[in-house]
This record gives structure tokens, sequence and C-alpha cells, in this order.
């Protein structure tokens, strides 16, 4: 598939996004799911409550509308597609038990990671048997695709390993998700990078990347500040859900902590918070964790906090591409 192909699902998952948040969002409100905000959160947050969320769903209907439609191979697009579909249906679950069943913690922390298990347990049996792709990772900087360095693993450690690439991924756009347009921006980006690389290694992905970069950009516009509408667990999951799988088939996962640079210190800054908290008795490293919100209690605006998130992100992808 060529660049101007690649267009064709970007033009088509942004159409149909764009289309159907109008459509949602009122629908959203009608059923009051409305995003609940902490007492303990920042103070400019409480005007957000209330505002529609779940609009993850929007973005899942644009990517499965969009890539069933064009994919033309099947099997590794299904298995990405499965990925970010599985784990936007367990966001769902969170979403809906927090808002309509009113549990402010919807799914508890054991539930929640025994469903994301399985789905990746789905997914590394399906790479490992069906697709028969050899558990091997790249090493950025080595010579490239073709000639550079891979690390080969057996079975049993690959599916380790993928077990860790997929659920750290997947909390780490959870955590990022948490300022108008930050999640839709950084994983936008993400998205291109990895289909410019679909694109140039002809692995098939392309549609489904070039899917969730015109969803997100669709979305976007009803998401940047001031946010019309909230993805909810049910996007930030799915996104995850999206990143790891797609760097796995893609044999980049190591490529995550370059591209996805914002979702490992967003992750980072959160385990630092609490371990810090814990023995130091009450003491904190940051005014506030996640690391966005810090800089937003340093006085910087949430529209700042995702210009920079971004354009790091635009950098560090950059830097990713010079590496294959």
């Amino acid at each position: 598939m060529n660049y101007l192909n690649t267009l064709i699902p970007v033009v088509a998952a942004f159409s149909i996004s764009v289309i159907l948040c109008p459509v949602i969002i009122p629908l959203l409100r009608l059923l009051k799911f409305g995003q609940y905000v902490r007492e303990d959160g920042p103070k400019s947050h409480q005007k957000k409550a209330g505002t529609p969320t779940m609009g993850g769903v929007v973005i899942l209907l644009s990517v499965v509308i969009t890539t069933l439609f064009f994919m033309d191979r099947q099997k590794e697009t299904l298995l990405v597609l499965f990925a970010t579909v599985g784990f936007g249906v367990i966001g769902f679950l969170d979403d809906y038990i927090k808002i309509v069943m009113k549990r402010s913690l919807g799914l508890t922390a054991w539930q929640k990671l025994f469903l994301q298990l399985i789905v990746s347990a789905v997914f590394t049996i399906y790479y490992l048997k069906v697709l028969g792709l050899a558990p091997e990772m790249l090493i950025p900087f080595t010579g490239g695709m073709r000639n550079g360095f891979y690390v080969s693993m057996p079975p049993w450690m690959f599916i380790i390993f993928a077990f860790l690439v997929m659920l750290g991924t997947v909390n780490g756009t959870n955590f990022t998700d948490g300022l108008d347009g930050l999640a839709s921006s950084v994983t936008l980006l993400v998205a291109v990078f990895f289909t410019v690389v679909a694109i140039g290694t002809d692995s098939g992905l392309s549609v489904i990347t070039s899917a969730v970069a015109g969803a997100l950009m669709g979305f976007l516009v009803y998401n940047v500040y001031p946010a019309r509408v909230f993805m909810g667990d049910t996007g930030s999951l799915a996104l995850g859900g999206f990143v790891s799988s797609a760097a796995l088939v893609l044999k980049l996962p190591v490529f995550i902590l370059i591209v996805g640079v914002i979702y490992l210190v967003e992750v980072l800054s959160v385990m630092l918070q609490v371990g810090y908290y814990k023995i130091s008795h009450g003491k904190r490293i940051f005014k506030m964790a996640p690391i966005h919100h810090h800089f937003e209690q340093c006085g910087w605006s949430e529209m700042r906090v995702v210009t920079i998130f971004s354009i790091i992100t635009a950098l560090m992808c950059l830097v990713a591409l010079a590496g294959l």
C-alpha cells in the first residue's frame, strides 16, 4: 500500500468520527454518562463534571468500520484490531460500572488485571500459533528493520514479555488521559509513526494504523480544550491496546519507550509519587500525579501541557524513525 492509498482510511475514519460525535455526544448526555471529577483533583477540573464521557466508542466504531472495509492482509490486521477492541471493551465495562452503576472505582484492580491478561493471552497465542510470527524484537539504532539486531526469545519468555508490554502500555495511555486532548494528541502522533513504519515494511498494518490516526483527528475536533466529550477508559484502554499490539506485530516494542515516552513518564510519575508517599510517611515528590497535573499545579494551562507533550512526542517519533 502506498502513501496515497493510506490517505483513504485516514479520510474515511476521520469522516466517520466527525459525523458520529454530534450524534453520540447528545446521546451520552441524554443517558447521563457524564464525567466524574475527583474532589482531590485540580480545582480547575471541577467545571468538567458532567461532560459526556465514554466517547471512546466513537474512536472504536470509526476504527472498526474503516479497518474491516479497507484491510488487505487480514490476519495481522485482525490481531491488532482484536487487541484494540478487546481492551476497549474492558474500558467500556469500567466506565459503565463507574458511571451507570455509581461505583466510583469501576472494575476492581484484580478484575481489570484478569480481563487484561485474558486479552493479552489470546493475542500472544494468535501471534505465535496462528500467524507463526517469530518471538523477537528489533533493537533501535542497530541497522534498521532489514539489517538490524533482533533479540529472539523462547515462546514462554515472549508471552511474559508481551504481557508486560501490553499491560504497561495500556496503563500508560490510561494515565495520560487526564487533560483535554492529551491522550488523543499523543497517540495520534504515535499512530502516524506506526503508519510510516507499516508502509515502509509492507506489513499490512497501514490500514488500521492510519484508521486510528484518522479517527483521533476527528475525535480531537470535539476533545481539544475545552472538551465537549471525553474518551473515558473506553478510549484510553483501546488506544493502549492498539499501540502495544501494533508494536509487537511490527517487532518494535522497545520503540514504545521512545515514541511513547509520555506514557512512560506518566506511569513513572505515579509510581514514584505513591512509593515515596509510603516510605516518607506522607511526603510527595510532585505536587500532583500523574505528572501532567503537576504542571497544572505549577500554573501551566491545559493547552500548554498538551502542546509541549505533543511536541516532545513528535520529536521522539522522529528519533525513533532515525533508529529504524
